[in-house]
């Protein structure tokens, strides 16, 4: 089958590129023609583990192509996937602009037979709408489906093939069969191929999200709740995780989640209550212990240094709001480090991947280091932002030797407590009760 990719990012990029593997014909097609040029010399704008080399061998095999003019491939196109950004308004509604912008792109190039496919994250209603605008655009009835993608950054390749569950939301059983053949390759395994109204498959998108987000801060305030009452949050984890109605995903406490969906979605969805009349009183709240969450570590560091964090050098492991990525969008090492900077602290940072994206917000406002041991020369605290495997098993005993101070915050709460006291660190986790 021949697809168009409408959008170049983390989800175009993904969804184009697998679905390439698989053997189709798929072109993904961009505005920005600087962009376009670098897919084409092999150089990818995003940072997924395989996701490289998969373009360039589905880009080699003829499979994959990169262009700006959409007129000749959108006019062959089976697909057409609508995967632009959906970025948060001013009033934390989604921002819808881009949408409808490419569908009026492709609307006087699509044939009669072909599928408008949803895959960015709309507001319930958004597909139906689109339809309607098609219709007026085209002069006839067009086809638009709702099917939300649920990828995980740094899993992503692993989330598309081997899906927990394709979501489809169709208004005609037959636009429903072509999608479940074009998916035909990634549920081989019997995962299910869900098929449901344009409505509820928008919903099922930002429910899912709202949930898991749900989860994050409800684990990050008992962890707060742990530190007062003197009990340990890893071993009530364990406690509520063996239960099979709870189970272990997404209860690990840290210092909040960021980037460009949890944060999003939550206040979409709180956005869309309200237009209905309805005050999301959860989805709120979620919301609220995240931004407090964000200021745990600088808090604790402001107590630990009696408000005198003026000339302290501090070093902070991981900037990316989770491992395996370079997405710094939301992320708590952000918050963390402008508080720092404005307490007049000298802020020494490291991480793998997301140092480049840093650098366009903190510029040389702080110092950066391609080996995280090399933050903590005389280093007054280390701080764990992002708990990257490399970051999990240090030498500690080089880490005494570095630092001006064995002062440890660890946000991920990646060591453990007895053996860092042993060890002469003052130590402090989330929910820990150090």
């Amino acid at each position: 089958m021949r697809a168009v990719m409408m959008g170049t990012g983390y989800v175009g990029l993904v969804t184009g590129t697998c679905l390439a593997d698989s053997g189709h014909d798929v072109t993904c097609v961009d505005i920005d023609q600087r962009k376009i040029n670098l897919l084409r010399q092999g150089d990818v704008p995003i940072y997924e583990p395989g996701l490289a080399e998969l373009i360039q061998r589905n880009a080699e095999a003829g499979r994959l192509q990169f262009t700006t003019d959409l007129r000749d491939p959108v006019s062959a196109a089976d697909f057409v996937f609508l995967a632009v950004g959906t970025p948060q308004d001013a009033d934390g509604s989604a921002d819808l602009r881009h949408v409808f912008c490419a569908a009026e792109a492709i609307a006087p190039c699509l044939r009669p037979q072909a599928v408008v496919v949803v895959k960015s994250t709309v507001p319930v209603g958004t597909n139906r709408s689109l339809a309607r605008r098609l219709r007026e655009l085209t002069g006839r009835d067009v086809d638009v489906a709702s099917n939300p993608e649920f990828l995980k950054e740094g899993s992503a390749l692993e989330d598309f093939t081997k899906p927990d569950r394709v979501v489809v939301g169709v208004e005609r059983p037959e636009v429903a069969e072509a999608l479940h053949e074009l998916y035909k390759p990634f549920l081989r395994t019997e995962n299910p191929f869900l098929t449901m109204s344009l409505e509820s498959a928008e919903m099922t998108k930002y429910a899912a999200n709202c949930l898991l987000a749900t989860k994050i801060s409800f684990i990050n305030e008992m962890a707060n709740l742990a530190d007062h009452l003197g009990a340990s949050i890893n071993d009530v984890r364990r406690g509520i995780g063996h239960d099979q109605r709870i189970g272990f995903a997404f209860l690990f406490p840290g210092v909040g989640y960021g980037g460009s969906c949890f944060p999003k979605d939550v206040r979409a969805m709180i956005s869309m209550a309200a237009a209905q009349g309805m005050d999301a009183q959860i989805l709120k709240a979620v919301d609220e212990v995240n931004n407090r969450q964000k200021q745990v570590l600088f808090e604790r560091l402001r107590q630990h240094f009696e408000n005198e964090l003026h000339g302290r050098k501090i070093a902070v492991w991981g900037l990316a709001f989770k491992p395996r990525t370079d997405d710094v969008r939301e992320a708590p090492s952000l918050v963390l480090i402008e508080r720092l900077l404005a307490a007049g602290a000298d802020v020494h940072v490291h991480d793998p991947v997301a140092m480049h994206p840093v650098r366009h917000v903190f510029a040389d406002r702080i110092t950066y280091h391609t080996h995280h041991y090399d933050t903590l020369e005389q280093a007054d605290a280390l701080t764990i932002v992002t708990e990257w495997n490399e970051y999990r098993n240090p030498d500690f005993e080089y880490l005494r030797y570095k630092m001006k101070r064995p002062v440890i915050f660890d946000g991920r709460n990646l060591y453990d407590p007895a053996k860092l006291a042993q060890a002469g660190f003052h130590y402090t986790g989330i929910g820990t009760h150090s």
